[in-house]
């Protein structure tokens, strides 16, 4: 009779025994797992699109608002300043500025674009023989004389020449400076004259019917001086040539 098995014995078979199941397990798992199984596709990590920027609108200026006629009218003493006392024996008046309801904008009508750009406006008149005379104060860039020609028209009619075109409107030149000039003819009184002008940051308008007045005020007004024509060079006289002396016997 064999001896019993003892703890120490039993202790030792435990291991064989635990490999041999797991080999059973293994073998029992291969065999299960033989199949012609297709082996589960291994997910792709795709890119995830990039968020594209929109771009940034540029910022556009707003235009610069145009200039709209002033219908109230700013005291200017050095535009006041210019208007002479006195003109060919006649006495000039300037309008006190608090009793006369005139502004710029009202004359603003007569000129345009040009108009618009009116800040201040005197006025001044003689008594007798009759005239009257409009200083506007211009805003922004000069103005030349020349620039008045599109409003000629415009501007005799708000001193009360109706139905005038600018044909009648001639150039000339009162005192040095450049004028434009409406002569009398039958749509006007008896020796009336309309002159417009320009000083750069002043335009000028007058009528009257005194010609000897009327172009002492301008003479002593500013203006644009007219321009010297440039001699023609083909116009020139040819040096003489110098006689030649004599050759003595």
């Amino acid at each position: 009779m064999p001896p019993p098995m003892t703890t120490s014995r039993l202790a030792s078979l435990r291991p064989a025994g635990a490999a041999s199941l797991a080999l059973a397990a293994a073998v029992a798992v291969a065999g299960c797992s033989t199949g012609d199984t297709t082996p589960a596709p291994t997910p792709s990590l795709t890119a995830e699109p990039t968020a594209s920027l929109a771009p940034v609108p540029t910022p556009t200026a707003s235009p610069t608002p145009a200039p709209t006629p002033r219908f109230t009218n700013e005291p200017d003493p050095d535009l006041t300043e210019l208007i002479p006392a006195e003109a060919a024996g006649a006495v000039v008046i300037v309008a006190p500025f608090d009793e006369f309801a005139l502004t710029p904008g009202d004359v603003a009508v007569a000129f345009g674009e040009i108009g618009n750009r009116f800040t201040s406006l005197v006025l001044a008149y003689v008594e007798e023989p009759r005239t009257t005379l409009y200083a506007m104060r211009v805003d922004g860039p000069d103005v030349a004389t020349e620039d008045l020609e599109p409003h000629l028209a415009t501007a005799g009619r708000y001193v009360g020449i109706a139905g005038l075109d600018p044909e009648p409107w001639e150039a000339d030149v009162v005192g040095g400076n450049q004028v434009w000039v409406r002569p009398e003819d039958n749509a006007t009184a008896a020796g009336t004259h309309v002159y417009t002008w320009s000083s750069g940051d002043v335009v000028f308008l007058l009528i009257g019917v005194d010609e000897r007045v009327n172009r002492a005020i301008i003479a002593q007004l500013p203006g644009e001086p007219a321009q010297t024509p440039r001699p023609d060079p083909s116009r020139s006289p040819s040096p003489s040539a110098e006689p030649s002396a004599s050759a003595e016997g």
